[in-house]
């Protein structure tokens, strides 16, 4: 049932009108995975390799994602992958506020249907749109990542919030960070026996 829902979603996000962004897209990038999956990692936007093929974390930061799941005992296959907005910003710059506020409802419907235990925010975009909407405070990434949220409220699902890959590309540093944010979090798996 679950993969049927998620199809839909899928269906609605490639003929999507919304906000300006279909207007310089080439494929929209719903987002992939198990329909079953533990845990959902949601980076920002599509980037020109995904833009091309319609899957997200395609190009050289998907690369270096898939390293990090799969130093933690995970796979592509075993988690859900997608974004805040579903459609690549020009020149991929960052999202603006009222794209984020238009595409998000995707994103809810994606996290409605597979319930995760976890959220993994890719970045600050993502970040705070996740604990912002979910009534967390956030500041920046730099303050919040490596940090692992604990649901309130009747929730279960834990937020826990990162660099996004592609910033590795750019800066040495945030390789080092991402790696070790990712063992904390390998831990936590652990720990909950979901690795």
């Amino acid at each position: 049932m679950s993969e049927e829902l998620l199809a839909k979603v899928a269906s609605d996000v490639v003929v999507c009108t919304k906000c300006d962004l279909w207007k310089s897209r080439r494929k929209a990038v719903p987002g992939e995975g198990d329909s079953r999956a533990k845990i959902i990692l949601v980076g920002e936007g599509p980037g020109e390799s995904e833009d091309r093929e319609g899957k997200p974390f395609v190009g050289a930061a998907g690369g270096f994602l898939e390293a990090l799941l799969n130093g933690i005992g995970l796979d592509r296959k075993s988690v859900f992958i997608t974004n805040i907005v579903k459609c690549r910003p020009p020149k991929n710059r960052e999202p603006r506020p009222i794209e984020v506020e238009t595409c998000t409802s995707y994103l809810e419907r994606q996290i409605n249907i597979i319930k995760p235990d976890f959220i993994i925010a890719l970045g600050k975009h993502s970040a705070a749109y996740v604990f912002q909407s979910r009534g967390i405070p956030f500041s920046t990434i730099t303050e919040a990542h490596g940090k692992l949220v604990q649901p309130e409220n009747g929730r279960r699902t834990s937020i826990f919030s990162t660099f996004h890959p592609a910033a590795t590309l750019y800066n040495m540093k945030y390789k080092t960070e991402l790696k070790e944010d990712f063992e904390l979090l390998r831990r936590e798996l652990k720990h909950r026996k979901l690795v």
